[in-house]
């Protein structure tokens, strides 16, 4: 009988922090204003809203100085990614009244805002890995990214290395 109670108590009060922690989270996404304003973009994965540096959440796309390919046909795999979301960003932007919008979700160790970020009613993050010209970095997107391997799109035409391994080579140098 005291198990059973003490079953009921603690399933009670783990779904009472669950739903407690779902309302936190819905308070703090209102307290976070999105970021909205005049976009740059850096390259296939990173832009610039009004000053504040964004990396879009749940991808990651080759450097901009990354090429893809074998030896003898390479190509500017980083460049095109850029194009890509360049791309993206200004179909929104000429439709009338479309925006992009980023939504901050944590910040990452170059100090630029993680985010999820939509550009007019999509989701960036989904369109660029859905055409190829970035990979998932965790569950979010990951049928878009099976359908791009299965169609050979952008990066998935051919040979290439995985930007995390890219950088892993080539670092950054100090700030």
């Amino acid at each position: 009988m005291r198990r059973s109670r003490r079953w009921r108590r603690s399933t009670w009060g783990s779904l009472l922090l669950a739903a407690g922690l779902v309302v936190l989270a819905l308070l703090v996404q209102r307290l976070v204003p999105p970021l909205t304003g005049e976009v740059r973009v850096a390259d296939g994965d990173s832009l610039e809203i009004d000053g504040t540096r964004v990396r879009i959440e749940g991808i990651d796309a080759p450097e901009l100085h990354q090429s893809c390919g074998e030896a003898g046909a390479r190509w500017p795999c980083g460049l095109r990614a850029r194009a890509a979301l360049e791309a993206v960003i200004g179909e929104a932007l000429a439709q009338q009244g479309g925006a992009v919008t980023c939504r901050p979700v944590d910040e990452d160790r170059y100090g630029r805002s993680v985010a999820v970020c939509e550009a007019g009613e999509r989701d960036i993050g989904a369109v660029l890995v859905g055409q190829g010209w970035a990979v998932a970095t965790g569950l979010s997107y990951a049928g878009e990214e099976r359908a791009a391997r299965a169609a050979r799109a952008g990066i998935w035409a051919g040979p290439f290395e995985m930007p995390a391994d890219w950088r892993g080579r080539h670092p950054r140098p100090p700030n």
